[in-house]
């Protein structure tokens, strides 16, 4: 497999400046689907959020499109959640201003009048979600008949949100001559069906170990008491460089974001009751390093993709194995690792055995208090290998 993005056939002024944001050698995905994304291939790529897709599409995409006129955009960008949106346009718009580019974002939520204005100017690739992309299809701001490349992005999510309907009727619109390349975590059920239909002879590439497994992280089961959750939170994130704790409730996530801020801990809450500007602001902040714990809900957490993270803790423990692999994934994002900690109370002992059960770990629930210097580096501190001594 190539291991530079020069012989992958990424043109030189794109390697250049990927390098100089310290991107040297492709991941996986990259490596494999570039060569024939910059043929013209259309392509499916199986892979999940931070396995590097945007770039293993946005370097062809930025490659192929020519220059496009007002309201017609020659390279689209479907995306599920506006988070993923900012996201796309945060990568591609460096790049594509080495080409003398537009790139814009588009989704729900906010005023139409700045997106309007974008499409006006001539935007040529447009990010977007597909309800707000119909909103201004359906207004005559935008036409998608001039389309080179179109991209669509995490479409299992797209399909799990139920936005296949709005999906489908934008594909039906696209009647211009276009590359289609479609990355998503699954390829079968309705992903299928728009692959066969709206997909010439695709080509697909799939990195085997690209899901997260219960491998690529260390695991802590710790057995604390109520009055003293917060502060066992606090000890942990404190020892840590970025942090997301997971609540179950939007209400539990901004007390706990409250009673941290009391232990002099930085932190943000996001959840669905938060204006979109408030959301945007508490990832910004966190991707920067501004704040370093981000208190987050299961559905909020669908737009974060924020590398870096090293500590995932589960506040309110998971219910199932699913939803622990999916949360504690965000810090096995990239190859990195990281570790994952549940926090158990003495009533919710059944839960947190069942999923380890599920999840084929065998590993001690220790008692901990917040006064104890082992939480301050998970990582370092084994329990198995301690209860074994023991």
């Amino acid at each position: 497999m190539n291991r530079t993005f020069e012989a992958l056939g990424v043109s030189a002024d794109l390697v250049a400046r990927l390098q100089a944001d310290g991107i040297d050698s492709p991941f996986p995905i990259q490596a494999l689907t570039i060569p024939d994304a910059l043929a013209g291939r259309d392509l499916c790529g199986k892979a999940k959020t931070g396995s590097g897709k945007t770039l293993a599409f946005g370097l062809p995409l930025l490659e192929r499109v020519g220059k496009a006129g007002a309201r017609r955009p020659t390279g689209l960008v479907l995306v599920p959640t506006r988070e993923l949106a900012n996201q796309v346009f945060g990568v591609l718009q460096p790049l594509a201003a080495l080409r003398g580019r537009e790139v814009c974002a588009v989704y729900g939520g906010v005023g139409f009048e700045p997106q309007i204005a974008a499409l006006k100017r001539g935007a040529d690739v447009v990010v977007g979600t597909p309800g707000r992309l119909i909103d201004l299809m359906q207004r005559g701001d935008v036409s998608f008949d001039a389309v080179q490349v179109l991209v669509l992005d995490e479409a299992d999510r797209m399909a799990d949100m139920g936005f296949m309907p709005q999906v489908q009727k934008i594909l039906y619109t696209l009647k211009s001559e276009h590359q289609t390349m479609l990355f998503s975590a699954t390829l079968d059920g309705a992903i299928k069906r728009l692959v066969d239909r709206y997909m010439r002879d695709p080509v697909s590439h799939e990195v085997v170990s690209d899901e997260p497994t219960v491998d690529e992280m260390e695991h802590r089961f710790l057995y604390v008491h109520d009055l003293d959750r917060v502060k066992v939170v606090a000890a942990i994130t404190t020892g840590a460089t970025r942090s997301l704790v997971f609540c179950n409730t939007k209400r539990a996530a901004d007390r706990l974001v409250q009673q941290l801020r009391r232990e002099g801990v930085r932190s943000l809450a996001i959840h669905g009751d938060l204006r979109q500007s408030a959301r945007e602001k508490a990832l910004a902040d966190f991707a920067a390093g501004k704040v370093s714990v981000l208190v987050a809900t299961d559905v909020a957490a669908r737009g974060i993709h924020v590398d870096g993270i090293d500590v995932v803790v589960h506040f309110d423990p998971a219910e199932d194995d699913k939803t622990y692999l999916h949360r504690s994934g965000r810090t096995a994002r990239a190859g990195e690792s990281g570790v994952a900690v549940t926090l158990m109370l003495w009533n919710q002992e059944n839960i947190v055995r069942a999923v380890q059960r599920r999840l084929g770990l065998q590993l001690p629930i220790v008692e901990v208090f917040s006064n104890d210097p082992r939480l301050a580096d998970l990582k370092a501190w084994d329990p198995a290998a301690e209860a074994a001594v023991a």
